[in-house]
């Protein structure tokens, strides 16, 4: 098995609301996220996917993010934007640009700051 691994990121601000109904102050972040396929074959070139197909599909999702207040875009109504929810988020948006037989994406990270982050992993 071939993992490929592509990087992205992008600015927003957010508000996260905790389990005891309390809001955080409004505060931004340059987010990023690392995505994770996984190929069971190489192709005729030696690739399982090609990075820049991974990377246009994760730049895609990304856009609909970017300089934006995540608690009021459109795309994420109804979810409390957390690190774990963003990290299914992107999941979610990006597997079906990217999944195909014998490859599938297997993990999201998404980073608040270098010393925050939190994955999700899909069920296989």
């Amino acid at each position: 098995m071939y993992e490929v691994r592509v990087r992205g990121g992008f600015p927003a601000a957010h508000q996260v609301r905790f389990a005891d109904g309390t809001v955080e102050p409004l505060h931004d972040h340059n987010w990023q996220v690392e995505v994770v396929v996984a190929c069971e074959a190489l192709d005729s070139a030696g690739m399982g996917i090609d990075f820049v197909e991974v990377d246009r599909a994760l730049e895609a999702c990304l856009a609909e993010l970017t300089n934006t207040n995540l608690n009021d875009n459109p795309a994420l109504a109804g979810i409390n934007p957390t690190s774990e929810n963003l990290a299914r988020w992107v999941c979610d948006r990006l597997a079906p640009a990217i999944e195909r037989d014998g490859v599938r994406l297997v993990r999201v990270d998404v980073a608040e700051q270098d010393r925050y982050a939190a994955s999700y992993r899909p069920a296989p």
